[in-house]
């Protein structure tokens, strides 16, 4: 349990030190946004490039990648399809809705726990790469081809082309194929190429960290009638109560898993909604409220959600 106080400890600290900024200004009216789209460009790709090119294949292509990607797209599946019957949300708020949730915190915190909890770091190494390479360009492309007005007035008119450039165009997206590919050669790039990129993305996760604290800035998390209580509320559900359900299920009976590996299964599918989310509904200026509250939300009640988890399987 050390090792969830602690990897939780990190993130509280450093949102709080957003936040201060944010309450004194220190950064300007426009550090929220600036912030983000430094991370979104530059620090989260150069993560996810350095992150594959360093990364064993062969660990990440296993059952978790099958048992954790297909049960983030079937919760992400129940929340658009609720949400759209229940809440009548537009495509870019279902897209916003079901990443957070259904898309974890892989790593911030989830490193940390895969670390000190779980003792093996290649359990969330799958995970990383369902997310960059199925998840995100998903939503990306849904993103990219309705979250704009006129994209969206056009939406019926796009084409294939249209569909193929999105995601080609995206840098995050960029990032993690590229890596994905320099990975299967078995080669790595020279030192001097290499270094700098982790430079800029050992910055990726304390600066998403650093812009979900300054987004708290001045507001109440669930205030009535600003926040979408009903897509938070619905969210949140989803993420820390049905997701670890789920994978419990399919894990226990679909693929016959006991012991330390069902444990590492289900601690990794009750991490939180990942700030990424915020970071891409704050790129496309949509559900930037529901992103906000669900991650704060979720990353709070994920405390006891994996202690809880910790008592009953490990």
């Amino acid at each position: 349990m050390s090792g969830v106080v602690s990897g939780f400890t990190v993130i509280f600290i450093v949102v709080g030190i957003g936040y201060l900024l944010g309450r004194t200004r220190v950064l300007g009216d426009s550090a929220h946004e600036v912030l983000s789209r430094l991370v979104f460009f530059v620090c989260t790709p150069a993560l996810l490039f350095v992150s594959l090119v360093t990364t064993d294949l062969s660990a990440i292509f296993s059952t978790t990648l099958i048992i954790a990607g297909g049960s983030a797209l079937l919760i992400a599946a129940i929340y658009v399809v609720i949400a759209r019957l229940w809440l009548r949300h537009e495509v870019p708020e279902l897209v916003i809705g079901g990443m957070a949730s259904s898309y974890v915190n892989s790593v911030n915190l989830g490193l940390p726990i895969a670390i000190f909890v779980l003792h093996d770091a290649t359990f969330i190494a799958p995970l990383l790469l369902f997310q960059i390479l199925v998840f995100s360009p998903i939503a990306l492309v849904a993103l990219d081809l309705t979250a704009d007005p006129a994209a969206r007035a056009n939406s019926r008119r796009s084409t294939v082309r249209d569909v193929l450039i999105a995601p080609v165009s995206n840098p995050i997206v960029l990032g993690g194929v590229l890596g994905l590919v320099i990975s299967a050669t078995g080669r790595q790039p020279p030192a001097a190429i290499l270094e700098p990129l982790k430079m800029l993305g050992n910055a990726s996760v304390p600066a998403a960290l650093l812009a979900f604290g300054l987004s708290l800035t001045g507001v109440a998390v669930f205030k009535k009638g600003q926040a979408p209580r009903r897509a938070i509320a619905l969210a949140t559900a989803l993420k820390i109560v049905v997701m670890p359900a789920l994978v419990y299920v399919i894990a226990r009976w679909g693929f016959g898993e006991t012991g330390h590996q069902l444990f590492a299964q289900v601690v990794i599918s009750a991490l939180p909604t990942a700030q990424n989310v915020l970071v891409y509904a704050t790129r496309y200026r949509r559900a930037q409220i529901m992103a906000r509250d669900t991650a704060l939300i979720t990353t709070v009640l994920s405390i006891p959600g994996i202690a809880v988890v910790a008592l009953l399987l490990a």
